[in-house]
């Protein structure tokens, strides 16, 4: 399983060396993934090399070898994203899918259900672009939202259970306290209250078992505020 971010750096060098015989450039890389450094194309291609996608092909510059594309490559399908601990590695979501009216009255809608989003033990998940959930128009306030399934224990004190599905407003503005989808990094999100403090942030979790992760003001942004959480009983 690929983080997004492995994922597009495979898939941009295998078309790179389908093109033009040679494979890119680091800083052609950094900048095809939008990255800030050239350090984290060493990591990725690392990982990548680790997990037997690529090899570096010994005494020549720039040689990169594909030994190996996932399914999804080949079928110009979405990205695999990597899960743990809270976060969605890779887990910038994507651009807002409408949601769909159901039924005659239009009293209910369509939500996008991208994937689980672990709230404590690690799992991996693969986004799903076809799946949906059907809520109804009464629960859900203004704006676009999407759906993602919660996966742990590190909220279950905020009364997040595993197997809930939450329903988030997606947007970049969230109050101190509240429950956000956050990305750190550029590279992973996680389900977590928000707390601003002078020039940090802090992503707590509702479970003494799980650490408060503190960051700088530029390595988070909001992807979307908990607007509503749906449970099934067996």
């Amino acid at each position: 399983m690929l983080t997004t971010k492995q994922y597009e750096l495979l898939v941009f060098i295998d078309s790179r060396l389908r093109e033009m015989g040679v494979s890119p450039s680091f800083d052609e890389m950094k900048d095809a993934l939008k990255l800030k450094s050239k350090s984290g194309i060493h990591r990725l291609i690392t990982a990548l090399e680790e997990r037997g996608f690529i090899r570096r092909l010994p005494h020549r510059a720039r040689a990169l070898e594909v030994i190996r594309v996932p399914e999804t490559a080949k079928g110009a399908r979405g990205p695999r994203i990597a899960t743990s601990d809270g976060r969605i590695v890779g887990g910038k979501f994507p651009p807002p899918r409408p949601a769909l009216p159901v039924g005659d009255d239009g009293g209910a809608v369509a939500l996008p259900l991208y994937g689980r989003i672990a709230a404590g033990t690690p799992i991996e998940a693969l986004t799903d672009h076809s799946r949906s959930i059907t809520v109804s128009t009464d629960l859900l306030g203004k704006g676009d939202h999407y759906a993602l399934e919660v996966q742990g224990d590190s909220m279950i004190d905020a009364g997040i259970h595993d197997g809930d599905i939450a329903i988030i407003r997606r947007g970049d503005v969230a109050e101190n306290g509240a429950i956000v989808v956050a990305l750190v990094d550029d590279n992973e999100a996680t389900l977590k209250r928000l707390r601003r403090k002078g020039n940090s942030v802090a992503l707590e979790a509702a479970n003494s078992a799980y650490e408060t992760r503190i960051f700088g003001p530029d390595r988070v942004r909001v992807q979307g505020v908990l607007a509503l959480l749906l449970r099934r009983y067996h």
